[in-house]
């Protein structure tokens, strides 16, 4: 009788340690969840921003329209923003803050990226609309389809290559500084090379190159905000016809060059030039 009621004791104690182990855990939970919280915007500033800003020279500079600032340009992308303490927050390619100088319900003047401030004046001209309509991203880069061919010789032997420029609708997002010192996410159009090689009437070799073909030659942070230009004929040699690949960041002077080598066997490799 004895040993069964110390069971009991023993179960009722397994029991209540059990249940305070599971509530302290959920207390745990609940402050560790708790002490994560979103920032709180400031909705009666972002409402104060709403409509079409114009610079000094009275040129529209960005329009607001519920949570997002729409540029006149269009090749800059709208972008998500939300205003923090003192702070304007828009939330892009990158989360890019900057600090708030002085808001009224038609004045706004805030620093941008270079220290500068930017003294903005809401727009009582209704034609300044006209600066935002259509307003979408266009593509930079050609957009268009190019095809190039030549017949090459070593020795006796000819050879014939095709090279094809296909744009396609892959987005690439570049983020850089515009003329008034903000962040802005501009949109471009990658493309898809295709080479072909023949020997004779044999097709010695036949591919389509994408920008991600050369993750292993550009930096991986070149790589996510460039297109793949182009590709053209460079030279024959006795390891086989070598193409340059071009890997550029768009409205930048500087580019990837890397050598695309179709040996004669079929077979191709890759080296950055």
């Amino acid at each position: 009788m004895l040993q069964r009621i110390n069971m009991l004791t023993y179960k009722k104690l397994f029991f209540a340690l059990f249940t305070f182990l599971i509530v302290l855990s959920l207390t745990g939970c609940r402050k560790k969840g708790t002490s994560i919280e979103a920032p709180k915007e400031d909705v009666a500033a972002k409402k104060m921003l709403q409509g079409i800003w114009i610079s000094e020279d009275e040129s529209p500079f960005f329009r607001v329209k519920g949570d997002t600032i729409y540029y006149p340009d269009t090749t800059s992308s709208p972008v998500y923003f939300y205003i923090h303490g003192d702070s304007l927050v828009m939330r892009g390619a990158t989360l890019e803050k900057y600090l708030i100088v002085k808001q009224s319900p038609h004045l706004f003047v805030f620093k941008n990226h270079n220290g500068e401030q930017v003294r903005l004046e809401l727009s009582t001209n209704a034609d300044d609309i006209n600066s935002f309509v259509m307003n979408r991203p266009v593509a930079l880069n050609q957009n268009q389809l190019i095809k190039r061919d030549s017949v090459i010789m070593r020795g006796d032997t000819k050879y014939h290559y095709y090279i094809q420029v296909n744009p396609t609708t892959y987005k690439v997002v570049h983020s850089s500084l515009n003329d008034d010192g903000l962040q802005v996410d501009n949109v471009y159009y990658d493309n898809i090379v295709h080479i072909s090689v023949f020997q004779g009437a044999h097709q010695l070799f036949s591919r389509d190159f994408h920008r991600m073909d050369f993750k292993n030659k550009v930096p991986e942070n070149i790589l996510g905000q460039s297109i793949l230009s182009d590709i053209n004929y460079a030279m024959t040699d006795e390891k086989g016809v070598h193409f340059t690949a071009s890997i550029c960041i768009p409205d930048s002077p500087s580019a990837y060059l890397v050598d695309v080598c179709v040996s004669f066997n079929g077979g191709f490799t890759l080296s950055v030039r």
